[in-house]
């Protein structure tokens, strides 16, 4: 996992498990967990692929979780203060391509081929079948976070950007 992005992973792993929440019990919330931090490890390397990207955001900020709880409807349900200060490193790209990944299996293929292009590298986000080839296992600790539906006003929001990424990545190669 790239450190210098942890905030912003570990901002929009919460988000995902907030809007998103895992099937009863813990091991559903560990796998689920696991799911929504490779998702989100994966968008946010493609979001920061160089150094100065990530330097350039931690100085001017990742934006926030604003936009995406208005859109969810969180924004009436979490209150002010330290405990809710994670959500100042949320990035609503980061989260939308994160959702992009875990609603697509063969939009999270090409994603991780993608990594090779950033300064991360092509194993910064580890074994990829928890995103390419999710388990039903996966899906039963997960069922909302991985529902194309559900994920889809989120993912919608920078599937373009997403797609217009893989594209030029594609074309490189």
């Amino acid at each position: 996992m790239p450190s210098d992005l942890s905030p912003v992973i570990a901002a929009a792993t919460r988000w995902l498990l907030t809007a998103f929440p895992a099937a009863a019990g813990a091991l559903n919330y560990a796998l689920a967990e696991a799911q929504a931090r490779q998702a989100a490890t994966v968008a946010a390397a493609l979001r920061y692929p160089t150094t100065l990207d990530v330097d350039l955001m931690k100085l001017l900020g990742p934006g926030g979780s604003g936009g995406l709880d208005a859109l969810t409807g969180a924004d009436q349900r979490h209150g002010e203060g330290a405990e809710e200060s994670w959500r100042t490193w949320v990035d609503e790209t980061v989260v939308s391509w994160a959702a992009n990944l875990l609603g697509d299996p063969r939009l999270a293929i090409r994603a991780e081929a993608a990594l090779s292009f950033t300064e991360h590298g092509p194993s910064t986000a580890g074994d990829p079948r928890r995103l390419t080839v999710p388990s039903p296992r996966d899906h039963d600790a997960a069922p909302l976070l991985r529902h194309p539906d559900l994920l889809s006003p989120i993912a919608r929001l920078h599937r373009a950007a997403l797609l217009e990424l893989l594209d030029a990545e594609t074309a490189a190669a």
